[in-house]
């Protein structure tokens, strides 16, 4: 419900509401219910009940609950929610602020997670965690300039880790996601060879082919895209030297418990689609272009008091031909 996401906005009401009180009379509550829905756009099936002033860390204010109840909510939805606002004891301003603590630490709770890594040792400056899932065009499109660039740019500086976020409109990026980890388990070299693979020819997997037999099963359908990437892991394999009958054991299980997980540490980040970076915490989502990806990074760099590269030049102007 979008409209409620206005909610964190700072609304004043000008205008007295009255002595202070515990309660609001059905007066000042209908005034501020008012605002609400005005400022708010609330939508007439929602009811706005006003709660009773409740002493607030804010000198000078009160805090007041304010509940919205969808009355047309399906059965067993979440249909009531819950906003505390802030009264002022004059009766004059209506607000709402949101309390956010600063971490120590932006990046402390985005972890690694053991995976392979490329650029600098785990004590590099900064450190790059990005939610990728192997069907994503986005995906590829970042990955395609991040990689060799990011690295010729930056070297041991930063230390860059992809996280297995498969989107569930992609039928064969879970596939992908676990063939990838059975040859990290082997060979860091072998995964990022893979993925490097993988972004480069997504387009070139099978689609899906679905079946005129009733008694068919969903993996039947995606079978000529799992069995190309199976390949395609094999074949890195191969270069690497990995135990083939450890890797293949991997692959036919196809144990997804890691990627499931993945995908829920990334939920509690709020990641909601791909690409998605992590740079020392702070979030950039979606390929956008790699100048701002450097923003970021420089920014990261003075942060943690290491000077960031230079620039790189920009490419020559063309020069006008001579006239006659």
């Amino acid at each position: 419900m979008n409209h409620l996401r206005l909610l964190s906005s700072f609304v004043l009401l000008a205008g007295a509401l009255g002595c202070h009180a515990q309660k609001l009379s059905p007066a000042d509550a209908r005034r501020v219910e008012v605002l609400i829905r005005n400022k708010f756009n609330v939508p007439a099936y929602y009811d706005v009940t006003i709660g009773e002033r409740r002493k607030s860390e804010m000198p000078g204010f009160d805090t007041v609950t304010v509940t919205f109840t969808n009355l047309e909510a399906e059965q067993n939805a979440a249909a009531t929610k819950n906003f505390d606002f802030l009264l002022s004891q004059d009766g004059k301003t209506f607000a709402q602020l949101n309390r956010y603590d600063i971490p120590q630490d932006p990046g402390a709770g985005i972890s690694d997670g053991n995976r392979p890594s490329r650029g600098g040792p785990a004590s590099a400056p900064v450190h790059i965690v990005i939610y990728d899932d192997l069907q994503c065009p986005f995906c590829a499109r970042m990955h395609a300039q991040l990689f060799p660039a990011i690295l010729e740019r930056y070297g041991d500086k930063v230390h860059i880790v992809y996280k297995d976020f498969p989107l569930g409109q992609h039928p064969w990026a879970v596939h992908a996601a676990v063939d990838a980890n059975c040859l990290a388990e082997q060979s860091a070299p072998g995964y990022w060879s893979l993925v490097d693979n993988v972004h480069a020819h997504y387009a070139d997997v099978p689609p899906l082919k679905p079946s005129a037999d009733k008694d068919a099963k969903p993996a039947d359908a995606v079978k000529p895209a799992t069995d190309l990437l199976d390949k395609w892991t094999r074949d890195e394999a191969v270069k690497e030297k990995v135990n083939l009958e450890k890797l293949n054991a991997c692959i036919a299980k196809q144990d997804d418990s890691a990627v499931t997980a993945s995908i829920k540490e990334g939920d509690s980040l709020g990641v909601d689609a791909t690409p998605q970076l992590f740079i020392n915490g702070e979030r950039l989502a979606g390929a956008l272009p790699l100048k701002y990806v450097y923003k970021m990074i420089d920014g990261a760099l003075l942060a943690a008091g290491v000077t960031p590269p230079p620039a790189p030049a920009d490419p020559p102007a063309a020069q006008k031909p001579a006239g006659n």
